[in-house]
């Protein structure tokens, strides 16, 4: 049986915005020909897409890391850079996608084929061109291409189904399925035989709806024991619930009280006992099932849940039950979406740190970086606009309070200058 995954963690990157190129217009007869520095192109985006062909988040055990491409710097003559590539990550219907350092849903993919952008790519940085003024004719700068945002994700597959088969190991959920779904599970007479969740789709007068076999759950499943912990997520989205019970006892078991220690697991995972629900009495045709579907019949007197005797081997009971769940599922709304948030814009913290080390102040810290990727060193112009900057950040105040002096050496990504007051 492949391996079925609904859990894992990953990293998507936008592309890098290209950088802005200065150029000038060179052409025969033309002594000045003026700035023509083209922009850089956009950086790729990060789109999601829910596709038909997957179920399960399998193929990410193998590929982790998705990152769009960067788009081309710009050149002359205007000429704008190419657009980097986009990259699309495909997932199941089903899927919330969240940010693993907040927690936060940003995106619930429910309906199929249908692309969302989840991060954009970095704008790409102006050519020179952009730069000329009256007073400065010919600027030796451009600007660079922003920094495509990173994201760490969680991607958490919630199966979407009308109606969820539970119930404990070895009850015959996963033969139902089989008798009433052209679905073909895995059946075998052990514990656990289900290890992921089967669908399959029920034709029921003209009306058809999907039914998933959750797998097992069993005593402290919603703290962890067992498979149940890693499937009870997949109950969330159905609609209605259908509780198998071995009615027969057939394992030394009581059916009441299996009945009470599955309805206690769903009350703790999110309180899913309050959703619509039916009872699936089945091995009803083996020794003492008709008593205790007396004694579960008069346990549950007066709650609202329907009780039908099935026989899964024998194929008994099934279309009676069949037609409730169907005209009871037509009644119900469709499951709800879970709540998205916006990705906030991400905020640059443009900070800096100094410290004395071999002789000198360095500077280090998003701040400078950002400026130093911004300023061409051999443009005066250019390295006004750095001075400006670096008053206007407030590093010369503090290299002032630092203790830099007159003549002390100030590095900078490394590059070394003289402080001057």
């Amino acid at each position: 049986m492949p391996l079925f995954v609904d859990k894992v963690n990953i990293r998507a990157q936008a592309g890098n915005g290209g950088n802005g190129c200065v150029s000038f217009h060179r052409e025969k007869f033309v002594q000045a020909g003026g700035p023509d520095g083209g922009d850089g192109g956009r950086g790729g985006d990060v789109i999601l897409v829910a596709s038909k062909r997957l179920h399960t988040l399998m193929d990410f055990r193998y590929k982790r890391s998705f990152a769009a491409g960067n788009g081309a710097d710009g050149s002359g003559s205007r000429r704008t850079g190419t657009r980097g590539e986009n990259v699309t990550i495909e997932v199941p219907r089903g899927t919330v996608v969240r940010d693993a350092d907040t927690g936060r849903i940003l995106a619930d993919m429910t309906e199929t084929d249908k692309p969302r952008v989840l991060l954009r790519g970095g704008n790409g940085g102006y050519g020179n061109q952009h730069f000329a003024t009256p007073t400065r004719q010919a600027p030796n700068y451009a600007k660079p291409g922003e920094r495509g945002r990173s994201l760490n994700l969680v991607l958490e597959l919630k199966s979407i189904a009308d109606l969820g088969l539970v119930g404990f190991p070895n009850v015959g959920k996963s033969t139902i399925l089989s008798v009433v779904t052209s679905a073909k599970p895995k059946i075998a007479n052990y514990h656990f035989t289900t290890l992921q969740p089967n669908l399959g789709i029920v034709e029921q007068d003209g009306f058809s709806f999907i039914m998933a076999d959750i797998p097992g759950i069993v005593e402290g499943a919603s703290d962890g024991v067992g498979l149940g912990f890693d499937f009870l997520r997949h109950i969330e989205r159905t609609r209605m619930l259908l509780h198998v019970i071995d009615i027969s006892g057939s394992e030394d078991r009581d059916p009441l009280d299996d009945y009470d220690a599955i309805m206690k697991e769903l009350e703790a995972y999110g309180d899913l006992k309050n959703k619509p629900m039916f009872i699936a009495a089945n091995k009803i045709d083996l020794p003492g099932a008709e008593e205790n579907l007396e004694r579960l019949r008069e346990k549950l007197k007066g709650e609202n849940i329907p009780i039908y005797p099935v026989s899964a081997a024998t194929r008994q009971g099934f279309t009676p039950l069949m037609r409730a769940l169907a005209a009871r599922i037509r009644e119900l709304p469709e499951p709800e979406r879970f709540e998205e948030e916006e990705l906030e814009e991400e905020k640059t913290e443009r900070s800096f740190q100094i410290a004395q080390r071999a002789g000198a102040y360095e500077v280090t810290g998003t701040a400078v970086t950002e400026l130093v990727r911004s300023v061409n060193f051999g443009d005066e112009d250019s390295l006004q606009y750095f001075h400006r900057s670096l008053r206007k950040l407030g590093i010369i105040d503090a290299l002032r309070r630092a203790g830099a002096g007159e003549g002390d050496t100030v590095r900078i990504e490394g590059m070394e200058f003289e402080f001057m007051e």
